[in-house]
Parts: C-alpha cells; structure tokens; sequence
C-alpha cells in the first residue's frame, strides 16, 4: 500500500522571525553561481550557501538540553524517539480554548505516543497575533502527559508553556523526563480523522538543545 506524507512544518524564509526578542534567520550565498564559475568549466556552477539562525527557528525541537545543563542534547536523541512514533491528534480550538487542560488528554491512549496538539493558531503565522495570548498547555496536563509516558508532545502554537508568566512549568516536567517537545507546527487540521505516524527529524548536534525540524506524518 503506498504510504502518504503529510509535511507539518513552516517554511524557513531568509527574515521569518519565529519567536519576538529572537533574531530571524539570514540566509545568503556564502560563494554565489556566479563566483563559482570562475572555479569550474563553462557551463557549470554550483551555490554554497550560508545561514545564520538561533535554534527557535520555524518548527523545531527542544531536546531536554534546552531546559536542563544535565540533559540530553540534539545529538544524543536516539532516532528511535524521533521516527516513526505512533501518534494522536487532540483538537483544542484556540477559539474555545487558550488553556489545553487535562480534560483534553484523559481517556485516551496516550501511552509511548507521539500527542500532537491541534489548536489552530498556526493560521496566525508570521503576524503579530501569533506571538500574544496564543494557546498553551496547562501544568496539571503536562505532569497527566508525563504520567502516561507519552514519547513527544507537540503543539501549532507559539509556545507550549503560557508565555504570559516567566514560568515555563510544561517544559521543565517534560524535558526533565526526556518527553521531546516540537513547537510551531503547522497543517495539523490534515491529520483529522487518519490513523499516522509522526516523524521530526534535527541535526545531530552536540552542545546543542534547540533546532529546526522537518516535521511529518506517515498514513
């Protein structure tokens, strides 16, 4: 049976800011078609380009590095916790509900799956309403998701913790217990009603708690 793909990642665009107060990617030509000609024979060039971006870039994962000193880094993430997970929706409208409490996870099969939170707000990308009073996670739900020993809880919102408060209390449970968290995720509402998969896929980096993801669905 041949297998669908479903991409639920933002596109990186030279400029795209992702998260206020942090800078947005600069992408560029490091040696440009045109300089490398000047290297090959005629008729062929190549472009090698260069980027510059923090790890909270369009979607991406925080490994439990990111919140703890001690924690596992980008590069110490077996693939097993990466690929191929099984997985479950959980609808939370934004437009019923900012705070996604317990009620939205209890009675469901959470157990060593992918739950992927859709709440909508990704409609929100790259303007200004996307960065204020966006959905969240609520702690009691968080330590409920730890509880089940989910493997990876992700969210099309701002930030899985409300950002309205200094706190970050659903990234410290999680992390802590090395449940990977992808924020900023996008077309969930494609997932509606399908059994899948889920795969987010960073670089292996060392020293390193934050990157971009190509994010995807497998039906």
């Amino acid at each position: 049976m041949k297998k669908e793909y479903i991409d639920l990642s933002h596109t990186i665009k030279d400029g795209g800011l992702t998260y206020k107060g942090l800078p947005a990617p600069i992408i560029c030509d490091y040696i440009s078609r045109e300089q490398s000609k000047a290297t090959y024979e005629n008729g062929t060039s190549f472009q090698i380009g260069k980027i510059e971006l923090v790890g909270n870039t369009g979607t991406y994962m925080d490994s439990p590095f990111h919140r703890y000193e001690d924690g596992k880094d980008l590069s110490e993430i077996g693939l097993k916790k990466i690929a191929d997970l099984p997985a479950i929706l959980i609808h939370a409208p934004w437009k019923e509900h900012l705070d996604v409490g317990i009620d939205f996870f209890k009675n469901k099969d959470l157990q060593h799956k992918a739950v992927l939170i859709h709440t909508g707000w990704s409609e929100h990308w790259q303007t200004d309403q996307y960065f204020e009073n966006h959905p969240f996670v609520t702690e009691e739900a968080a330590q409920y998701l730890m509880e089940q020993n989910v493997a990876l809880v992700g969210i099309d919102s701002h930030n899985i913790d409300d950002t309205r408060e200094n706190s970050r209390p659903v990234h410290s449970i999680l992390l802590k217990q090395e449940i990977l968290i992808v924020e900023h995720m996008n077309a969930l509402d494609q997932l509606t009603g399908k059994e899948f998969t889920f795969s987010a896929i960073p670089p292996k980096i060392e020293n390193f708690g934050t990157f971009p993801v190509r994010a995807f669905a497998t039906i």
